[in-house]
């Protein structure tokens, strides 16, 4: 009997351990299983989509060089992809300039032909001057053009086969690919950054940030300028090459026109009224001594006169 009650008496003490210790496994056993809390993060998340303008400002950073941090709210295209795509469409940039110096029997019909090939081939002319000089014998024209460049080859060549005489020809051919594709890019670059700021300005609140932002869109715009005028330079160098066109002539019966008795009787008479014209005004403009000289003048003659009734 006592045997029995011994066995009943330590199952229970087994059944009384095993019950304490159930509750400490199962929280240990809690502890490990359950995932972190996503409480906090959904907080952030919350307060970034909810905040105020003036603070979601702060994830607009300035642009370093030509890379630009994105505002996250604002959205906008990445500088790096911008730039990539101005390297795959623009095309090679060639500026083409250069001035050449010949002898011709004839200077006007040699200018009307390069005039005439200039309009045909849709060139314009930026400057035309004349020169005779009768001590040196010679007459020249000089010149300078602007012609779209894919046709500059074949306007030298007209130009060429008017020559008597070659003395010189210079071609200079420079390639602006690189400058012009990072010119355009620092532009789009520019621009996109423009459009960031107009969207903060949108939903600003406070004075002091649309004074700021104000301040910095009116610097952008500034910038934006001065690369579209670059831009728009380059461009036109591009499209339009330049050529200075000197000729000249020693043919006798055409430099003779400034050494005939017309022209010297001409230039004579001309001079002569050149020159009264600056003694009248050089006069004038010495008034002063005129009315002295006027005044002495007529002392002397009073003087005279009265020393002449004296001795009658």
């Amino acid at each position: 009997m006592e045997k029995y009650l011994f066995i009943l008496f330590a199952l229970m003490l087994a059944f009384t351990a095993c019950k304490n210790s159930s509750p400490k496994e199962k929280s240990v056993s809690t502890e490990l299983i359950m995932p972190p809390p996503a409480i906090k993060a959904d907080e952030e998340i919350l307060a970034k989509a909810y905040a105020p303008p003036a603070i979601r400002e702060v994830e607009v950073a300035e642009p370093v060089g030509n890379q630009i941090m994105a505002d996250k709210s604002a959205g906008g295209v990445d500088a790096s992809l911008v730039k990539k795509k101005n390297v795959a469409d623009t095309e090679k940039k060639i500026i083409k300039e250069g001035d050449i110096r010949f002898e011709t029997s004839d200077v006007a019909k040699t200018r009307e032909q390069i005039i005439s090939s200039l309009k045909h081939l849709e060139g314009y002319a930026e400057d035309d001057s004349e020169t005779t000089d009768g001590v040196l014998g010679s007459k020249e024209y000089t010149i300078i053009i602007r012609i779209p460049a894919k046709n500059f080859d074949t306007f030298l060549g007209t130009v060429s086969s008017t020559a008597t005489k070659i003395d010189s020809r210079n071609i200079r051919i420079k390639d602006v690919t690189s400058q012009f594709i990072d010119t355009k890019a620092r532009l789009e670059n520019k621009l996109q950054l423009e459009k960031r700021y107009l969207n903060l300005l949108n939903r600003a609140g406070k004075m002091r940030d649309l004074l700021d932002i104000e301040e910095k869109l009116t610097e952008i715009r500034s910038d934006i300028e001065s690369t579209q005028s670059q831009l728009n330079y380059m461009s036109k160098q591009v499209a339009y090459s330049s050529l200075n066109i000197t000729f000249y002539t020693k043919q006798p019966e055409q430099v003779a026109a400034g050494n005939g008795f017309g022209y010297k009787l001409k230039s004579a008479l001309i001079s002569g009224w050149e020159s009264l014209q600056n003694l009248f005004f050089g006069l004038l403009s010495n008034w002063y001594l005129l009315l002295v000289i006027a005044l002495i003048i007529v002392f002397v003659k009073r003087w005279r006169g009265r020393r002449i009734a004296k001795q009658a």
